[in-house]
């Protein structure tokens, strides 16, 4: 086998053997997982992988991240028994916003960074969530000025 071949499943089975312990109850919901070097140590893989494989497992909503913590495993009251990937969520969360007339054609949605520090979530998470409403015709781009909600007809709305 290829060193590319087992690198490419190294981190799924990373991931696969991580959701296994959290799923037996080795790291319940709301521990903190081992650090990366442990973690790193313990597969005997690069930080690079580990860190691939732990990115599979946040965005099926099974951990989260915080800033000088840690990543953290999601207890069921915080998503972990919905299984929807947390960027759809948040495209869902805004589609409804946009549909019900709460954001108007015309208006900013908020940026990356918001929705990121609003949803607990990185900005890649935050950055899917936008695209996929993009895909849809919801909203459009504006360079260097953000993202503005489309007119209900899917064209562009004048912006500043």
């Amino acid at each position: 086998m290829s060193a590319r071949a087992t690198a490419w499943g190294a981190y799924h089975a990373i991931a696969a053997a991580i959701r296994g312990r959290i799923e037996n109850g080795e790291f319940p919901p709301g521990s903190l997982l081992p650090s990366e070097s442990a973690l790193c140590g313990e597969y005997g893989v690069a930080r690079n992988t580990l860190r691939r494989a732990l990115d599979v497992l946040a965005a099926d909503g099974l951990l989260s991240s915080s800033p000088g913590r840690g990543r953290q495993v999601v207890g069921q009251t915080e998503g972990a028994a919905d299984q929807t990937p947390q960027y759809r969520r948040i495209a869902r969360e805004l589609r409804e916003l946009i549909e019900s007339g709460s954001i108007q054609p015309g208006e900013a949605i908020p940026s990356e960074a918001a929705l990121a520090g609003r949803y607990g979530v990185s900005r890649g998470t935050a950055r899917h969530a936008l695209a996929e409403l993009e895909g849809a015709g919801l909203v459009h781009p504006v360079h260097g000025k953000g993202r503005f909600v489309s007119d209900r007809s899917g064209t562009k709305s004048p912006t500043l």
